[in-house]
């Protein structure tokens, strides 16, 4: 406590004789006879090493400001990490509606008094449904991990089979929420990859069988490999009587070929692509999708927002749809998965993305992100010891890029990148030891070739 302040400036009924009209009031002699049931042994004695309180909220504000001013942001810094939170473009509309007071909640509200939030979310769900080729999606769920798991769940309950086929290539975090979400239900089966970074079509056969509720594959991967052989995936679940699970990255499908058109049942994701910016772990949500059939609408866990008419003819609203499913409806413990508070405000920045965006919109972003992702490629390919691109196969905004040969470990790399101002790759040489020294760089719409071009000039002089 500061100097000369007789009560804490941040606490209220703090000045003394409050605190001992309240004491007096409950019976007690002091602060400490509130915790006279906590065992000595858990009780801190010593005095703790924190600064003396401010004296107003300006001076704190002012402290607080000059530690940020230290920090190397994506604003102060150029950056290429991505893995599963990606620099986009954020359209300034997007922060603007999200803002407004009507909106801003996680809340997805309630028929009697949120007609406007239900309209917002029907509005991305039909926006996010035709983006990736399907008819029902759900109200964003925390993120693409808890997005997957449910997946991998609902094809566990509909088909009523125990195994869930993972592939190898796969996000170890995310890996982890999948089969912890799962484990009490569900048999995780991995399927190995070949060289480039794709599912291998034999181990897969092999793997897939009576017992597979489903097989799961990313498009892009995790590692940025576009998968081709997406189609003979889905047919090998089909024959096998499984379904085929799809877990996209939503700012690609304005030019590659949605799921469905290459036999997907589920599609998940993550929409922090979609208008939302990184948020320190934050901004992150995720989706589910399929088709309109009583089968799959039954295994959706969380809220869906259909459109009726009311009873005044030509007059029409928005309403919970199937609203029994759910943990919070009718069934309570007898519901689908227990769903809590989810991210309806992420939805509706996806959905102002999307308005803002249309067809057009989304196809020029895709590729322009193709674009500069292959001028990145070209350039580092040009410095010593340096291979971009290492799998060799197709790519969106994601790719390898193998620092082996130049005799430093990814971690030295980024080091030296960093007191430069440019956040590297992600190193994945851990997740992934058998690639070597290699790091995942993602480069998007917002990357010039300025950018690109400082960033092949440092790695050359650092690493010459």
């Amino acid at each position: 406590m500061k100097k000369g302040f007789p009560n804490h400036p941040y606490i209220p009924n703090s000045v003394p004789e409050i605190e001992r009209e309240m004491l007096d009031f409950i019976g007690l002699e002091s602060l400490d006879d509130l915790h006279k049931n906590v065992p000595d042994t858990l009780l801190f004695k010593g005095e703790m090493d924190i600064p003396e309180a401010f004296g107003s909220e300006y001076e704190l504000r002012r402290h607080v400001e000059e530690l940020f001013s230290g920090d190397g942001d994506c604003k102060k810094y150029l950056n290429f990490l991505g893995a599963g939170c990606w620099q986009h473009y954020v359209p300034a509309i997007c922060d603007e509606i999200n803002s407004r007071g009507e909106f801003l909640t996680a809340y997805g509200g309630e028929a009697y008094n949120e007609l406007g939030r239900f309209q917002s979310q029907f509005e991305y769900q039909s926006m996010v449904a035709e983006l990736v080729g399907m008819d029902v999606v759900n109200v964003p769920a925390i993120d693409w991990p808890q997005a997957a798991a449910t997946t991998c769940a609902m094809a566990h309950r509909k088909t009523g089979r125990p195994q869930i086929v993972l592939p190898a290539i796969l996000d170890p975090e995310k890996r982890a929420i999948i089969e912890n979400f799962g484990r009490a239900t569900i048999e995780f089966v991995t399927v190995d990859c070949t060289e480039d970074g794709q599912i291998d079509i034999e181990d897969l056969k092999k793997k897939v069988g009576p017992q597979t509720a489903g097989v799961y594959f990313e498009n892009p991967n995790y590692l940025g490999v576009i998968e081709t052989r997406g189609a003979e995936i889905s047919r090998i679940a089909h024959e096998a009587g499984a379904e085929s699970l799809v877990g996209v990255d939503p700012i690609t499908l304005g030019v590659l070929a949605t799921p469905p058109e290459y036999g997907a049942d589920i599609v998940c994701g993550e929409l922090q692509p979609l208008g939302i910016h990184m948020n320190y772990g934050g901004g992150l949500a995720g989706f589910m999708a399929t088709r309109d059939e009583e089968a799959y609408v039954n295994e959706y866990p969380s809220r869906l927002f259909g459109i009726a008419p009311t009873v005044e003819p030509g007059e029409y609203g928005f309403g919970d749809v199937a609203y029994d499913r759910t943990s919070f409806g009718d069934l309570r413990e007898g519901g689908k998965e227990y769903v809590g508070t989810q991210a309806a405000l992420w939805g509706l920045t996806a959905g102002v993305y999307l308005a803002t965006m249309g067809p057009a919109g989304m196809e020029e972003v895709g590729q322009t992100c193709m674009q500069n992702a292959r001028y990145a490629v070209k350039k580092l390919n040009e410095i010593k010891g340096v291979r971009a691109n290492s799998a060799g196969g197709l790519f969106f905004k994601e790719f390898l890029v193998d620092f082996t040969a130049t005799g430093k470990t990814v971690s030295e790399v980024n080091d030296l990148l960093l007191s430069e101002g440019i956040f590297g790759g992600k190193d994945v040489s851990a997740e992934f030891p058998h690639l070597g020294q290699q790091a995942l760089y993602c480069v998007t719409e917002i990357h010039t070739q300025r950018d690109i071009d400082r960033l092949a000039n440092v790695l050359a002089r650092i690493l010459a």
